[in-house]
């Protein structure tokens, strides 16, 4: 499935990927999601934010059991960042079937639209939406940078913009979901274990700083004579490395906007985008107003996501099945297992720094928990994003074995 997928979005210059939301090859994907639910006899619904969601069993009846990811990407991301989550759950259900495995609950694979938000800037907008984090109003006005609205691009896609909003119905049919996801950090590459799970995600947010000066000719207007906006801009990314140092966090400007952008131009107008994440809310939050301050400007909120601690129960049960799933080999449908590798040890459980769709759903008040593949290296949202294929196997075990467990 991976190796289907590795076509879609691919840039071959730089070996990364581009799937914005409701792009060609977003597009594309919803249409892959699709075609792998068909032979597994999924029924594939869309509600009314874009999200898909593919059941085995009814879920109407009573709430059932949902895994799964999203399937856009960072701008020149990776190939596993989100896709190997809804690879790997329609594998962990065609390995439930091959088992023999009738569960008590409907499960389901979740495909969440526009988890990254590469091209609209908030992150989450499906699960916001799906939740009630996100009010429809502000998310039909968010623009990318050609200028549409994601209005105008619902509208473009087939979708009517007016059914966005908070889903109770759909809400209702996720009983627990289990996020699984590349880990984008090296905790699992120190500890041996290819599997491990979540205790929480760190509280982050998106600010954008608007520095403004005085557009000019770059060859007549004398240095002293300029007002130009990339010095504040530059000094702001310099104090944002210093700044993160001293209050224990990390701070990002991966993103910048230069107006008008002419080489030979005194800009007049540069808005700079800051992540910010850390272990602490204020810490993260006194970091901000000190940029701001120290800038002069202010510091437009775009997103925060507070901390997430996953449920201590299920992130515990998550941890000894996977544990037990990874001390025995795959084996029959029945087969009888090893009593001695019956007390298997926990798999290592850490937190995180990456926000993820289950973030959104755990604050909403359903139970979640995620599990993370290692990541050998640890780099994510590149083209040199790696998880080994053993390790992708061995996800696809335990999360067979953790939804096994939750359908009973």
């Amino acid at each position: 499935m991976l190796d289907d997928l590795a076509r879609i979005g691919h840039d071959p210059k730089t070996n990364g990927y581009v799937r914005d939301a409701w792009s060609a090859a977003d597009l594309e994907l919803r249409e892959w999601f699709r075609g792998e639910a068909g032979p597994l006899g999924l029924d594939v619904r869309e509600d009314r934010n874009g999200n898909l969601w593919a059941w085995w069993g009814d879920p109407s009846r009573k709430p059932g059991v949902v895994t799964g990811s999203h399937l856009d990407s960072v701008r020149q991301g990776g190939a596993f960042d989100g896709p190997l989550g809804v690879v790997s759950a329609f594998a962990a259900l065609d390995l439930l079937r091959r088992r023999g495995v009738r569960p008590a609950k409907a499960l389901g694979v979740a495909c969440f639209t526009d988890e990254e938000g590469a091209r609209f800037g908030v992150p989450c907008v499906g699960s916001r939406l799906l939740t009630g984090a996100l009010t429809p109003d502000r998310a039909l006005g968010l623009t990318d940078d050609a200028g549409d609205t994601l209005a105008d691009v619902l509208t473009r896609a087939g979708r009517r913009p007016g059914d966005l909003g908070k889903d109770d119905e759909t809400l209702a049919m996720v009983g627990t979901f289990v996020e699984l996801h590349v880990e984008q950090g090296r905790g699992l590459a120190a500890t041996g274990s290819p599997v491990g799970v979540a205790s929480a995600i760190w509280p982050h947010g998106r600010w954008r700083f608007d520095f403004r000066g005085r557009a000019d000719h770059a060859g007549t207007t004398r240095l002293e004579d300029r007002d130009d906006p990339m010095l504040p801009f530059a000094r702001m990314v310099l104090a944002a490395r210093e700044a993160a140092v001293r209050h224990g966090v990390v701070a990002t400007v991966g993103r910048a906007r230069i107006s008008p952008g002419n080489t030979n131009a005194v800009p007049g107008l540069v808005s700079a985008w800051l992540d910010a994440r850390g272990a602490d809310e204020a810490d993260v939050r006194a970091l901000v107003a000190e940029l701001a301050e120290g800038a002069g400007v202010e510091a437009a909120e775009e997103s925060w996501t507070p901390v997430v601690d996953f449920e201590a129960g299920l992130r515990d049960r998550l941890a000894a099945v996977a544990g037990r799933a990874a001390a025995r080999p795959e084996g029959a449908p029945g087969e009888a297992r090893d009593p001695a590798r019956a007390e298997a040890a926990p798999v290592p459980v850490l937190p995180t720094g990456a926000g993820h769709d289950a973030g959104i759903l755990a604050a909403a008040g359903v139970p979640t928990a995620m599990l993370f593949v290692r990541n050998p290296t640890g780099v994510s949202h590149s083209p040199d994003e790696h998880a080994d294929p053993a390790d992708c196997e061995a996800g696809v075990a335990a999360l067979a074995s953790v939804l096994e467990d939750l359908c009973r």
